[in-house]
């Protein structure tokens, strides 16, 4: 009976009906929002571009899709609910881009599971605009440019007083020997040969030659012209040695296919001689030097030599403000230092009447011509080099030497005094032993007085240098020491094998590596004070990461390994003999012809 009653009880309780929910409590008033706070929730962050409001909006509908879901996918068989997929509705806001449409930029909000991606527009393309002037031209603005700019002003090595003293605390003799056709010239400093001079009578030098030339052809893609000026191979003109004033292109783009045209005569000078496969190198740019000037005709502005003191520069710059016509321009040398006044304006109006021949000869000449011709050697090599600072001029040879004479006797007769005859009957050469230092000129390893040795390697694009110590082990210390001393001893020595053997183009030296850096400078202060003897244009650039020492100096020449040498005819100046037994293929002599099959 007891039993019955439980039952029936619990039958009542479960068939129950449920106590009514509580009626949901409102949220916490929040307190009020500072002005950031609420233009964070406003949407104007990165994270909260939704209110607090539609945030739970979102979220409600959400648990409410999902339950829906959920109690669709219980109702469906197991096939159909593997195979369906959740879909959530997500509602993403964009940023409004510029320049874009409203309605475009708004999202799509009610569909379902889609998800609108705004493709960027391409933005529209720049045409690439051609240089209105020569690339040649800019390349060298930008280098000037560069030069000028703080990060390349540092301070000089050498002071004023140091270089000069570094020149002039040597003593300078010039030797000149004649022998059949050829005339050889040496300059020795303290007895040694820093440089060398030689010429044949069938192959002189065109540097310095003005010609009324035929242009035979114009590339504007390399911004050269071909000139016809009589020789063998046709010469090239670039678009940086071009007169532009004399084109009349005022106002146009500065191109050498507007200034010249296939079969016009042309105006040009030779700057460089033919090396190899390239012919000579010109510029219409005229200069014609002097002994104490050069002059230029179509210039504007005077320059002056740096090696001169700035005294001396100041007192040349007052003569010549007067001197210089306003149609021409000059450049001082270093030549004119301690010259009169009368001396220079002789010496600008001789030039000045020299321009005047060469112009009237191209007005009726017919090209190619040859205006104006460079003297020998003997005296362009007296004209440009022989100064003040020559202590004698010895001359072995009757012809050359009443020719000088003659020479200076007009142009400095200052120095006539230095000229010597020699009258021994031993030749002048071997008895200053300078064939003895040429014959060590022209071998590949050049051996340092302490044991040390250098090797000189001349390839396609540079000179590579190396330095190493041989035989010198010091003189006891430590090993930076003795590395220190003998890059110190290296450096005077390249320099003077750089003068000697003629070196230009990019040189790069390899000294020993050394640890302080006060010693790496004191070797590059040895090296600029030293190159403060070349008269050609050089420029030494920083050491680089690895310890390289970078500089390049002008080439004018061919250089003293090229005079007195010529290509084998085995190995056709490569050095090598290839074994061609063991290949099917023989190598060709000619490289522009193909190899012909064994």
């Amino acid at each position: 009976m007891d039993d019955t009653k439980k039952s029936k009880a619990a039958i009542a309780v479960a068939f129950q009906a449920p106590p009514p929910k509580a009626p949901p409590k409102a949220p916490p008033k929040s307190p009020p929002k500072t002005p950031a706070e609420a233009e964070k929730s406003n949407g104007r962050g990165r994270r909260g571009r939704r209110s607090s409001t539609s945030a739970s909006t979102d979220e409600a509908d959400t648990k409410t899709e999902v339950a829906d879901v959920s109690e669709q996918a219980t109702t469906n068989d197991a096939g159909e609910s593997s195979d369906q997929a959740i879909a959530v509705r997500r509602r993403r806001r964009r940023r409004r881009r510029s320049g874009e449409d409203a309605s475009e930029s708004t999202t799509s909000e009610d569909t379902d599971g889609e998800v609108v991606v705004k493709v960027r527009s391409p933005r529209p393309t720049r045409a690439t605009k051609p240089a209105r002037s020569s690339t040649r031209m800019d390349a060298r603005r930008q280098r000037r440019r560069d030069g000028r700019g703080p990060q390349r002003r540092r301070t000089p090595l050498l002071t004023e007083a140091e270089f000069l003293a570094r020149r002039e605390s040597v003593d300078r003799v010039m030797l000149m020997r004649e022998k059949s056709s050829r005339v050889q010239i040496a300059v020795l400093e303290d007895g040694v040969l820093v440089e060398h001079y030689v010429t044949q009578g069938d192959s002189s030098s065109l540097i310095g030659n003005v010609y009324l030339g035929r242009v035979q052809n114009v590339l504007p893609s390399m911004e050269a012209a071909f000139v016809d000026i009589g020789q063998r191979r046709n010469a090239v003109l670039y678009a940086g040695e071009v007169n532009w004033d004399a084109a009349g292109l005022e106002g146009k783009p500065k191109r050498i296919e507007t200034a010249l045209k296939t079969g016009v005569s042309v105006l040009v000078q030779v700057t460089k001689d033919s090396v190899g496969q390239k012919g000579a190198r010109l510029t219409s740019q005229i200069s014609l030097p002097g002994r104490f000037v050069v002059y230029v005709p179509d210039g504007s502005m005077t320059g002056i030599s740096r090696k001169l003191p700035e005294q001396e520069r100041n007192r040349l710059k007052s003569i010549f403000r007067d001197l210089v016509p306003e149609e021409a321009g000059v450049i001082i040398r270093t030549a004119a230092e301690g010259a009169t006044e009368e001396q220079l304006q002789r010496d600008v109006a001789r030039l000045k009447a020299q321009w005047e021949d060469i112009k009237a000869k191209s007005e009726s000449a017919n090209p190619p011509a040859l205006l104006y011709a460079e003297p020998d050697l003997a005296l362009r090599v007296v004209r440009d080099v022989f100064n003040e600072d020559f202590s004698k001029l010895v001359v072995a040879g009757p012809d050359t030497y009443d020719t000088l004479e003659a020479y200076l006797g007009h142009i400095a007769p200052d120095l006539l005094g230095r000229l010597e005859k020699w009258v021994e009957k031993d030749d002048l050469f071997v008895s200053k032993r300078v064939d003895e230092q040429l014959v060590k000129a022209l071998d590949r390893k050049v051996f340092l007085p302490s044991g040390g040795s250098l090797v000189i390697d001349r390839t396609e694009a540079m000179t590579v240098i190396d330095v190493n110590t041989g035989r010198f082990t010091g003189q006891g210390g430590s090993l930076e020491e003795t590395v220190t001393a003998n890059n110190l001893e290296a450096a005077e020595e390249i320099v003077r094998q750089l003068r000697l053997r003629d070196v230009g183009g990019i040189i790069v030296i390899d000294f020993i590596d050394m640890v302080l850096e006060t010693n790496r400078d004191a070797v590059l202060r040895r090296l600029v004070e030293c190159l403060g003897r070349d008269r050609t244009k050089h420029q030494v650039a920083e050491v680089t990461s690895l310890g390289l020492v970078q500089m390049t100096r002008k080439r004018i020449g061919q250089g003293l390994l090229e005079t007195f040498s010529e290509a084998c005819e085995e190995c056709s100046g490569r050095g090598v003999r290839i074994d061609a037994s063991m290949i099917s293929v023989k190598p060709s002599d000619d490289p522009l012809q193909p190899s012909a099959v064994a």
